[in-house]
């Protein structure tokens, strides 16, 4: 019959001894364990949260400085595109000028071939009309067998000086001296 006479609504001394223990550990847990528990995770969150940031500087610092490189990197290739334009640009001038340069050259020895060749031909001319008014002479003279007077003997000279030139300006010079050297083989 124990039973009937406990009442559980009613407290004994086991329920109050046993709240003091509790309460006790939680005033000294309270008290002792939670304050450097507290302090403890403060600190860390503090550290997390200066290391945090911390990240966020160091990235903040590293796009900048990526940034930074990418704009010095596209200022480095802008200026090794001028260069290359530059240096194109030179080369194209070089070879523009050096054109010009070989070019007035060629005309100039071409200019001076065609002098030369000019003067040659005079030269050739006159000796091939001298050597054929001599041989013309001769020739007169073994047929007349006599001398023929100044007068005549100049203006013999002159027709075949004039033939000479007549017929080397229709032809090249070496068929026109080539003719004078034929008729002076055969005197």
């Amino acid at each position: 019959m124990l039973y009937a006479t406990s009442n559980f609504l009613v407290p004994n001394g086991t329920f109050i001894v046993v709240l003091l223990a509790f309460l006790l550990v939680v005033g000294f847990i309270a008290k002792y364990v939670v304050p450097p528990l507290n302090r403890e995770l403060t600190e860390r969150q503090d550290q997390i949260r200066g290391e945090l940031e911390a990240a966020d500087r160091a990235k903040s610092d590293a796009e900048e400085a990526d940034a930074e490189r990418r704009t010095l990197l596209e200022a480095a290739r802008a200026q090794a595109r001028h260069i290359v334009e530059q240096a194109s640009t030179t080369a194209d001038q070089t070879v523009t000028a050096a054109q010009t340069r070989a070019q007035a050259e060629y005309d100039r020895i071409v200019q001076a071939a065609d002098a030369e060749v000019t003067i040659a031909r005079q030269a050739a001319v006159e000796e091939v009309t001298t050597k054929v008014g001599e041989i013309v002479l001769a020739a007169a003279e073994r047929v007349l067998g006599r001398e023929i007077q100044a007068s005549d003997h100049r203006d013999l000279i002159d027709e075949a000086i004039a033939a000479v030139r007549a017929e080397t300006e229709g032809t090249p010079a070496g068929a026109g001296s080539g003719r004078a050297s034929n008729s002076g083989g055969s005197r």
